[in-house]
């Protein structure tokens, strides 16, 4: 009686904490990707601000400026989480939001294209919070909620970018689109201060090294279970997400939606791919503990597929929402899923380096799919949904015969 009674507090407060850093790794997901969005959907009209004249300039300056970042932080991810094992992730994730409130200020001042770009590239060096705070909620969570957790910080990731262009073109509006720099600076200041007083980690031992021995190293993150295969279905749903960025809007008015129109109706068909998607990392948290990470990732997958198949399928606009509905809650179930079945066999104390790689692959995808699918659809539109399909049927497929199971949930 006596030992029950002393367990119960200990419980209460590792619950309380976990909970608590959860609340502050989700805010600041939602908070800092909103901020991203605020600017960068008009960035082509800053470049314009900025002198440029000629049309095709903007978008080569615009695509250096987009592509930049992402590229970069693919390329360190995987070094940033090794060090976040080593000397604490929120110490990481603070250094990137302070980094961005500086760049994004900074960057109301450029007065040429170049400065945006440098810029922009300076921020991919200290990027990376994104997969940082996924591994601070997958370590911080106890085993049998880590897709909740996962699935939860995914959804404030998703949710973002959703709102975020909105409420930036109300900002350019009101206050311009330079000054609407400071505001997206001012919104990773306040995730900065949420990680800073909400978020708590577990002390280092003394020198800042983990105070578990004999973390492994990159390759022995590689050797776990499942991990490289999960890194490549991560790369392949990324690669299909992103992919309608450069042919949506160009879908739509092949469909015979007026000009006018045309921008109005592609971001709502984006909106609804943004809500879709999180309802699809939601709806993992459930479904995860019924069936399996293997089988929820094929189910996703093949699900999101004949999403894709249905953009190329039907020409109607009506018909084009539902697919993309479909292809957003796959897509999304899917992600969660593979990302929890990779934080599953992670060592603890390596879940910085494990979500660093996985971001890794992850942004590889965003920086190269938006150039292949441009030249792609120069061809032809629904060549890209056809490609997609593809794509995520060899991911289910590879999923299904070569993912073990022994680690689910």
């Amino acid at each position: 009686m006596t030992s029950t009674a002393t367990l119960e507090p200990g419980a209460a407060n590792a619950a309380a904490s976990w909970r608590r850093n959860q609340f502050a790794v989700t805010v600041a997901s939602f908070v800092g990707f909103t901020g991203f969005t605020l600017v960068m959907p008009f960035l082509p009209l800053y470049i314009g601000q900025l002198g440029v004249t000629d049309v095709g300039e903007v978008a080569v300056w615009t695509g250096l400026c987009l592509g930049i970042s992402p590229a970069v932080t693919a390329l360190l991810s995987p070094l940033w989480g090794r060090v976040a094992d080593r000397f604490g992730r929120k110490l990481l994730v603070e250094r990137s939001l302070i980094s961005f409130v500086v760049i994004m200020a900074a960057t109301a001042y450029a007065t040429r294209p170049w400065h945006v770009f440098a810029l922009r590239t300076l921020q991919g060096v200290f990027a990376g919070y994104g997969g940082l705070t996924l591994a601070m909620a997958a370590e911080s969570a106890p085993r049998e909620r880590m897709a909740s957790a996962i699935g939860m910080v995914q959804t404030a990731q998703r949710l973002g970018p959703a709102l975020g262009p909105v409420i930036g073109g109300v900002m350019a509006g009101i206050v311009g689109l330079r000054r609407a720099f400071f505001v997206t600076a001012g919104f990773y200041g306040v995730a900065f201060l949420v990680v800073l007083f909400f978020y708590h980690e577990e002390a280092r031992r003394p020198g800042g090294r983990l105070p578990a021995a004999g973390a492994p190293t990159f390759c022995g993150v590689l050797r776990l279970e499942n991990f490289c295969l999960l890194m490549a279905a991560l790369f392949g749903l990324q690669w299909a997400d992103r992919s309608l960025g450069p042919v949506l809007p160009l879908h739509v008015a092949a469909l015979g939606v007026s000009a006018p129109r045309v921008a109005l109706i592609s971001g709502v068909l984006f909106s609804l791919v943004a809500a879709t998607g999180a309802l699809g990392h939601h709806l993992c948290g459930r479904f995860i503990k019924r069936i399996g990470a293997r089988r929820l990732v094929v189910a996703g997958t093949v699900l999101a597929a004949a999403g894709s198949a249905g953009f190329a399928a039907f020409p109607e606009l009506v018909w084009l929402a539902c697919s993309l509905a479909v292809f957003g809650v796959g897509i999304g179930a899917a992600m969660t899923a593979a990302y929890t079945a990779a934080g599953l066999v992670v060592p603890e104390g390596s879940h910085g380096t494990a979500f660093g790689l996985l971001t890794g692959a992850s942004l590889t995808a965003m920086a190269v799919t938006p150039i292949f699918t441009g030249f792609l659809a120069v061809a032809s539109i629904r060549a890209v949904f056809v490609l997609n399909v593809v794509a995520l049927g060899v991911v289910a497929a590879v999923v299904r015969r070569w993912m073990t199971s022994r680690a689910h949930p």
